[in-house]
């Protein structure tokens, strides 16, 4: 039943003291957290214990917490604020300083296994090269943005900045690498050109 149970529903019935509906929203957004949670660059206990942590918390306060337009979102804000509440106690350093993992998902969905081709293998390759080359906070931006699908506010709230912050990262971003692919593009086209002409 839980699992035909939409999130505002679901979210609802927790705050109301159910277990399993919390139990349904932990299974449903496991697999999402985690992988968020690696890309800080912690160690897979951390982020277990993170999320396990989350959702303790969730339990033991749920009579002060709110309602929540997007149940992902407040789930990925809160993991963030977690992990980064573990790194400040235990290694002293500021989010800034934090590298950010833009390796692509190692379970693979029906989705992801179309990168499995050798053409699209290559692409992710080169895209990710370029990726590594960003800012950790540009790359956080395009990760929420593009691959868990959050909007400009949702980000602005996940990573506590302003909405404005959140554009300037992502057009910073999205500008470095449509330059840097453009140079690339460019390259290539030079070498084919020149492979043909002789």
């Amino acid at each position: 039943m839980l699992a035909h149970t939409d999130d505002k529903d679901l979210w609802q019935l927790y705050r109301e003291g159910d277990r399993l509906a919390l139990g349904g929203l932990a299974e449903r957004y496991y697999r999402v957290l985690r992988h968020y949670g690696l890309k800080f660059m912690v160690d897979e206990v951390v982020v277990e214990d993170c999320i396990q942590e989350l959702f303790l918390q969730l339990w033991q306060n749920r009579l002060q917490i709110g309602d929540t337009e997007s149940v992902k979102h407040y789930l990925l804000k809160a993991l963030r604020n977690h992990i980064i509440q573990h790194i400040r106690t235990q290694k002293r350093v500021s989010y800034e300083e934090l590298d950010w993992d833009t390796s692509v998902a190692e379970e693979a969905d029906s989705e992801s296994l179309l990168i499995h081709q050798e053409s699209l293998s290559l692409l992710t390759k080169r895209v990710q090269n370029q990726l590594d080359l960003l800012p950790a906070r540009e790359r956080e931006v395009l990760y929420l943005r593009f691959y868990e699908n959050l909007s400009v506010p949702e980000i602005a709230e996940v990573m506590q900045v302003n909405r404005q912050s959140v554009s300037n990262l992502l057009q910073k971003a999205l500008g470095k690498l449509r330059k840097r692919w453009l140079v690339h593009a460019l390259l290539i086209s030079w070498i084919f050109f020149q492979k043909n002409l002789l």
